[in-house]
């Protein structure tokens, strides 16, 4: 098929059916970097409120980047892979300090900026810039694999540099940023990962993997690693109307937020077993008042299945427990202020507050 053909059919899909969101409405760099930070694993439907709030609070990339870390990850919660957060804040105080609150305005100027990958830099020097570099992410390494019929792996080296070379040949000189967001927006709506609407696709008379009945095959990604196991011992420790959290300081993907006193094991035990372990001198000052279903939190490759021990603690026993397991004991308002897991968050709000 002509290159130039799948551009001008790509575009004029998009002007037809894409979706009227906010940030295609602006050239402004911070807007559609912080877009595409939430968009990263992210559905539309639930980026779409983060994005709202985070505008709303933080307007410009120095108002973000003066911002304490906690508000940021607390504005976060509930939307997952927290790294994106603080990554996100330490780019926004990279541009504020070094860069005066602009950012660079060319795809090799933004890559000089830590946290901003080949991806982010396209969208961005495309969006706000009009440059004509290819965005590639997966909606675009689908579309470009079922029309052209590649079956080279995407994630191996060859299949980057394959699918890198074939999107830099089909962009718009022109119209670089409406066909980058055209190819997204075609991936996610009609080209999409099961049952692609092939019957109304304007390329169902050139698409290889359409014509040879590949859809469902292409692209070819290599398997995903294995999902590990985990199980969450939590013990909630309650004196009066306060609630133990500890701020989680080593380097996972919940750092710097407040979880419950954490025992992991390898498989569930019982609640003598724990307090045992924690503090055979005190066992009398603890009370279990209550105990939890299993819950289970599916992250990218983990599934945890967390139990919750809700303890009571008698006062004189309060200010030690605190001090030996490093505990800090805060009541309902000021729990709700910090930031959270979403399965610790669910916890609180169905059986504490």
């Amino acid at each position: 098929m002509d290159k130039k053909i799948v551009a001008h059919r790509l575009i004029n899909w998009y002007n037809h059916h894409k979706r009227d969101l906010p940030w295609r409405h602006t050239t402004n760099p911070y807007l559609i970097w912080l877009s595409e930070v939430i968009l990263q694993q992210t559905r539309v439907k639930q980026g779409m409120p983060y994005y709202l709030a985070f505008t709303e609070k933080y307007p410009t990339v120095d108002d973000l980047a003066l911002a304490d870390e906690r508000e940021v990850l607390r504005l976060w919660q509930g939307l997952g892979y927290y790294a994106r957060a603080r990554n996100m804040h330490a780019t926004a105080k990279l541009v504020h300090q070094q860069y005066g609150g602009t950012f660079p305005d060319s795809y090799a100027g933004l890559l000089q900026l830590k946290g901003i990958g080949p991806y982010t830099a396209a969208a961005i020097a495309s969006f706000a810039f009009r440059e004509p570099v290819a965005v590639l992410d997966g909606n675009v390494y689908r579309v470009l694999s079922r029309i052209f019929g590649i079956d080279t792996d995407i994630a191996s080296h060859a299949g980057k540099k394959i699918f890198t070379t074939l999107a830099n040949e089909l962009i718009s000189l022109e119209h670089p940023d409406i066909y980058n967001q055209a190819i997204m927006e075609f991936g996610a709506m009609l080209c999409t990962p099961a049952k692609p609407q092939c019957m109304f696709c304007p390329f169902n008379d050139a698409c290889i993997a359409s014509l040879t009945g590949r859809q469902e095959q292409l692209p070819v990604k290599s398997k995903k690693l294995s999902v590990k196991e985990r199980f969450f011992h939590y013990l909630v420790f309650t004196s009066g109307n306060e609630i133990a959290l500890k701020e989680r300081t080593h380097k996972d993907i919940w750092s710097g937020l407040y979880d419950f006193y954490l025992v992991e094991k390898d498989a569930f035990v019982e609640t003598d077993e724990l307090l045992q372990e924690l503090s055979p001198e005190m066992a009398g000052a603890l009370v279990v008042e209550k105990k939890s279903a299993v819950h289970i939190h599916v992250l990218s490759h983990q599934r945890v299945k967390a139990k919750f021990w809700q303890v009571a603690v008698a006062a004189e026993a309060k200010e030690k427990l605190a001090t030996d397991l490093g505990l800090t004991f805060f009541t309902p308002t000021e729990t709700d202020d910090l930031p959270k897991p979403v399965l610790i968050n669910n916890y609180l709000n169905e059986y504490i507050f």
